[in-house]
C-alpha cells in the first residue's frame, strides 16, 4: 500500500472509530516508543504528530546514545545507570541502527577535572555495565588516535566506549515496527483541541494540516501529550501552568577530509568549560553541542545562529589548532529545541534530563529524558496510563523486543556492511526494500552510505507527505550533501515522483519548498568568501 493511501486509510478509519484505548499526541522518540509499547501490550493505540515524524527534536539531536557521563559528574547516578543499560541493550537488539563508538578524553594539566577525577568516573561508568572497560593513555598513545589534538599542558587521556545512531532513522524503525504489530499514525495531524467529559480529558479534536476542511473528533480512555518541548501548549488546555525550559543544541557538520576524527574526542570550550565533542558520523565530522536557551517561537522551526556557529568553530579551533578551521567549511548545519523541566538555574545545562510524568485532569504528559531511554520511559508511561483503563488487556507480550528481519533473495548484491546497515534501519522490511530496487538502486547515492533503493522505499510506503520529509529524515541527504543534495534532485525525482504520485507542478512546488527550508534551517550561517573552502567532490562512495 502506498503512502498516501495508507494516510488516507488511517483518516478514514477515525469516522467510524470507537475510543480508542490511547491516542498518543507527539511523533519523536518518546510518542513512537509509547506506542510501540502500548501496541505489544495489546492496547488499541493511534498516534498524531502535527508535522513529519521526527521533525522536531527526535531528528535534530546530538545522535549518541550514552550513558551520560556528565550527568554521572553532576552526581545524577540514577540517569547514568539507566542509561548505560537501556545503551546496552540496543546496542545488542539494533545492530546496523545503533552502533558502537570510541570516545576520547583527553586530560590538561591544570583542567577542572583532573585524571583521578576522570579515572573515577569511568569506573563508575564501566560498574554500571558499559560493556567494554576503559583504557587509561599516554600522551603518546592519546597522539596516535588524535594527532591533530592541542600539545601545550596534554597529560595523556582515556578512552571509553559509547554508542551512535541516525536519531530520525531510530524513531522510523521504532514507528513501522509498531505500524506492522496492528497500531495507527497520522503525520500532519493537528490537535486543535482537547475533549472533555465529566471534567476530564476524553479524546482530541484533530485537523488534517493538508486538507484544511477535513476535522475529526477522536474519543480515547487516555491521551497522552508527548510533544517534548511544546508539551506547555497542551497542558495550557487543561490550565497547568508552564514548566518547560526549552533548550537550543546546536551542531554543526564537516567533510571529513576537512576535519578528520576517526572516533569521537571530547573535549571542553575554552571560554565557559561546556563539554564538547567531534565524533564521525554517515561520513562527515559531527561538532556539537551548545546548550541555550531558545527564546524563539516554538513555531517557527530551530536554526543555528551566527554566534552558536561561532562559539563552536571556537572550541575546535582550541582543541584542534592546526585545523584553522571556519564556520564556511561547514557542510551543513542544525538544531534541536531540548524539553527540559525548568527549575530556574541559572546556567541551562544543570538542569536535569530526568523524565516525567504527569497526569493533569486527565492529559498524561510524558516529558523530557534522553533520546537513549526513550524505551524505559514508554514502558513507565504506559505501566501507568494502563492502571487506569477500564479492562487493560491480560498477558500481552510486554518485552518489547524488536524482531530479527528475514533475509532477500537478492541479498548477495550487498556487502555485508550494508546489509547490516538495512537490517537495523528498516527490520522486517528489509527485503521489501531491497527486492523492489531497480538497476543500480543498490548503489550507494555519492557521497554517503545510504542507497539509491532507500529512497524508492520511503516514498513508496513511509508515509511521506513533502520532499523535506524525503531528504531530510527518511535519507538523510539534506545533512550529508552540500546545499542539501541539490545537484541529485533530477534523478531522486526519476525513482520517487511516480512512487509518490505526484505531478510536475506538485513536484517543482516541492523542490522549491525544500530547497528553502534547506536555506532557512540547515545551510551553515553565511561567512566572508575569504573564509569559504571549496568542497572537492570525492570520485566515489566512502568505505568503511
Amino acid at each position: 500500500m502506498s503512502s498516501n493511501a495508507s494516510r488516507e486509510q488511517t483518516w478514514s478509519r477515525l469516522e467510524n472509530h470507537g475510543p480508542w484505548d490511547l491516542v498518543i499526541v507527539g511523533g519523536g522518540i518518546t510518542g513512537v516508543g509509547m506506542l510501540h509499547e502500548a501496541t505489544r501490550r495489546g492496547l488499541d493505540a493511534l498516534l498524531v504528530e502535527q508535522g513529519d515524524f521526527a521533525s522536531g527534536t527526535s531528528s535534530r539531536s546530538s545522535k549518541l546514545v550514552h550513558g551520560g557521563l556528565r550527568y554521572l559528574a553532576q552526581g545524577d547516578l540514577r540517569l547514568t545507570w539507566h542509561s548505560v543499560r537501556e545503551r546496552e541493550r540496543l546496542l545488542n537488539e539494533l545492530p546496523g541502527l545503533v552502533e558502537p563508538i570510541g570516545f576520547l578524553m583527553p586530560s590538561y594539566d591544570g583542567d577542572k577535572m583532573s585524571k583521578r577525577m576522570m579515572r573515577a568516573g569511568l569506573r563508575i561508568y564501566d560498574a554500571f555495565g558499559s560493556g567494554v572497560p576503559h583504557k587509561a593513555l599516554s600522551v603518546a598513545d592519546l597522539l596516535m588516535l588524535a594527532p591533530r589534538l592541542r600539545l601545550d599542558r596534554l597529560a595523556g587521556g582515556f578512552w571509553y566506549r559509547d554508542a551512535q545512531t541516525d536519531d530520525a532513522r531510530l524513531v522510523l524503525r521504532v514507528l513501522f515496527d509498531a505500524l506492522a504489530a496492528g497500531a495507527s499514525a497520522l503525520n500532519y495531524a493537528r490537535v486543535e483541541e482537547l475533549l472533555e467529559r465529566d471534567g476530564k480529558v476524553s479524546g482530541v479534536v484533530l485537523r488534517d494540516r493538508e486538507r484544511a476542511d477535513r476535522v475529526v473528533k477522536v474519543e480515547a480512555r487516555a491521551v497522552v501529550n508527548a510533544t517534548g518541548a511544546w508539551a506547555d501548549v497542551l497542558r495550557a488546555g487543561v490550565g497547568a501552568k508552564a514548566a518547560i525550559r526549552p533548550l537550543r543544541g546546536s551542531h554543526l557538520l564537516f567533510p571529513s577530509w576537512r576535519f578528520a576524527v576517526a572516533q569521537a574526542v571530547a573535549f571542553r570550550h575554552p571560554t565557559d568549560g561546556r563539554p564538547m565533542f567531534a565524533y564521525p558520523w554517515e561520513g562527515l565530522t559531527l561538532l556539537g553541542t551548545t546548550d541555550l536557551d531558545h527564546d524563539r517561537p516554538l513555531d517557527e522551526p530551530p536554526h543555528i545562529s551566527q554566534g552558536e556557529a561561532s562559539s563552536l568553530v571556537e572550541a575546535a579551533r582550541a582543541a584542534f589548532p592546526g585545523l584553522s578551521l571556519h564556520v564556511g567549511d561547514a557542510v551543513s548545519s542544525y538544531a534541536g529545541v531540548r524539553p527540559v523541566i525548568g527549575t530556574g538555574k541559572k546556567d541551562p545545562s544543570k538542569e536535569s534530563r530526568e523524565h516525567v510524568i504527569w497526569n493533569e485532569r486527565g492529559l498524561w504528559t510524558v516529558t523530557g529524558g534522553k533520546l537513549t531511554t526513550f524505551r524505559e520511559i514508554a514502558r513507565e508511561a504506559v505501566d501507568k496510563v494502563e492502571l487506569t483503563l477500564p479492562q487493560p488487556p491480560q498477558g500481552a507480550d510486554k518485552r518489547g523486543r524488536f524482531p530479527p528481519p528475514p533475509t532477500s533473495a537478492r541479498w548477495g548484491e550487498l556487502d555485508a556492511l550494508e546489509r547490516r546497515r538495512l537490517a537495523g534501519r528498516y527490520g522486517t522490511w528489509t527485503p521489501a526494500l531491497v527486492e523492489a530496487s531497480r538497476e543500480g538502486e543498490l548503489e550507494r547515492i555519492p557521497e554517503t552510505w545510504f542507497l539509491w533503493a532507500e529512497l524508492r522505499h520511503a516514498a513508496r510506503v513511509e508515509r511521506v507527505v513533502h520532499l523535506e520529509d524525503l531528504l531530510l529524515r527518511r535519507v538523510r541527504a539534506g545533512l550529508l550533501l552540500s546545499e542539501g543534495g541539490a545537484e541529485h534532485l533530477p534523478r531522486v525525482r526519476a525513482i520517487c515522483q511516480q512512487e509518490l504520485g505526484w505531478s510536475d507542478a506538485r513536484w517543482a512546488k516541492e523542490e522549491d519548498a525544500y530547497l528553502s527550508t534547506w536555506a532557512r534551517q540547515h545551510a551553515p550561517p553565511s561567512m566572508a568568501p575569504s573564509e569559504r573552502v571549496v568542497v572537492a567532490p570525492r570520485a566515489s562512495a566512502p568505505r568503511r
